[in-house]
């Protein structure tokens, strides 16, 4: 696999697993993760999964998902 950056086409992570949501709706249409080799985390929209992924930090995805558990970006839904 190539060194990870931002904007990288997302088929270019190779040997890595994809995750998305249990919640995610019945066109598919989510964002999915992935644990990168280096500790990273990539995300790739499903709907274009060859298009490009972001990779974060162990502790940008933790600094997410404690704003999202938080109630923080509540309003950009409904």
């Amino acid at each position: 696999m190539p060194d990870a950056y931002n904007g990288m086409a997302a088929h270019e992570l190779r040997n890595v697993v994809w995750f998305k949501s249990s919640h995610s709706n019945s066109q598919g249409t989510c964002a999915e993760f992935a644990k990168l080799p280096s500790g990273d985390v990539a995300v790739r929209n499903s709907r274009f999964p060859d298009g490009p992924a972001l990779v974060y930090t162990p502790a940008e995805v933790e600094a997410l998902l404690r704003g999202v558990k938080d109630g923080e970006f509540d309003h950009l839904i409904g």
